[in-house]
């Protein structure tokens, strides 16, 4: 059983709780958000398994997902980043925000997201369980696609899309 850090608006620890329940109820807690950039400034983009639980086959950044009871941030992004795409890189966390979205199936995403980038022209390695495909897109066709057909993408990444663009001085894109 998978279980999320449960957290207040500063980010500070409450409790935990299995993730399927914390998305129901929908609970505050600690995730984050991977952006993976190549050296044109493309973003790395994946398309969730069609097998996952919610938002399957939809389109979204590079990684996302939430650090473990006792886990740093950094090892976190690390971690999953390679357990999804198969890639190891430098990444630095930019920004944090919280966003609430309804997910489907009675689910809400409620969460404290850090917002993690990094650099890097390796050929993503998909764990098929996680990830059907992947794509390099750049920003300005992401938000034209976004514009035209949001309803291919997840409700978080349009969100954090619209919130990464607003820092994209802070980040260097």
């Amino acid at each position: 059983m998978e279980y999320v850090i449960l957290v207040d608006e500063n980010d500070q620890p409450i409790g935990r709780m299995e993730k399927q329940a914390a998305h129901v109820t929908p609970h505050l807690h600690r995730a984050f958000s991977i952006f993976i950039f190549n050296s044109k400034g493309e973003l790395l983009m994946q398309q969730r398994a069609l097998s996952k639980y919610h938002s399957p086959g939809l389109w979204t950044n590079t990684c996302c997902s939430h650090p473990r009871d006792g886990e740093t941030l950094a090892e976190a992004t690390s971690r999953r980043l390679q357990e999804e795409m198969g890639m190891i890189c430098p990444m630095h966390e930019v920004y944090t925000f919280i966003y609430k979205a309804p997910v489907g199936q009675g689910l809400t995403e409620h969460e404290f997201d850090h917002v993690w980038i990094g650099r890097s022209d390796e050929t993503p390695n998909i764990n098929r369980d996680e990830v059907e495909s992947w794509k390099y897109m750049s920003l300005k066709d992401l938000k034209e696609d976004i514009k035209l057909h949001p309803e291919l993408y997840t409700e978080w990444f349009k969100i954090t899309f619209e919130e990464m663009t607003r820092h994209a001085e802070l980040i260097g894109i």
